[in-house]
């Protein structure tokens, strides 16, 4: 067994608590997005469809997801009406995802809710500059990832 340097064990111990990040951020989605109907993963999906219309593969590009999960939540959120599918100009089989009315409505509801949450979580920083440094760790890990998954395909 390849015993963990002290890097290795850093990064397990924040591979951890991301994963009990991204559970809690899940459940704050939730709380944020019911009075809509929606969930954290159906807001993911419109969150990438309300800046202009999009494939499924492309959202699931953009978020990082498998596109058999990403197609799910968008099947749903078309048979509650929050989104439509409309021809793509590019690709007779990869139909385009586009917001509907109500979608642009939710979006838009979905905005001061959304900053107030994050102004509010946002001041547990010491300040805007921890924050950033954290955002540039984990862009720095991403591009390592997907570098690393790019060299195993």
């Amino acid at each position: 067994m390849t015993p963990l340097t002290a890097e290795g064990a850093a990064f397990t111990e924040l591979l951890l608590e991301i994963f009990r990040l991204h559970g809690r951020l899940l459940e704050a989605g939730d709380r944020l997005t019911s009075p809509l109907g929606l969930t954290s993963a159906r807001w993911q999906v419109l969150g990438v469809v309300e800046h202009g219309p999009v494939t499924v593969s492309e959202i699931g590009r953009v978020m990082g997801l498998a596109r058999q999960s990403v197609q799910q939540q968008t099947d749903a959120l078309e048979r509650e009406g929050f989104v439509t599918y409309v021809e793509n100009p590019r690709h007779r089989r990869a139909r385009l995802v586009q917001l509907t009315q109500k979608g642009e409505q939710a979006a838009a509801a979905l905005i001061p809710a959304q900053a107030q949450w994050a102004n509010r979580i946002g001041q547990s920083a010491s300040s805007p500059e921890q924050l950033q440094a954290a955002l540039d760790t984990l862009r720095l890990l991403t591009a390592r990832l997907e570098r690393d998954a790019d060299s195993d395909a």
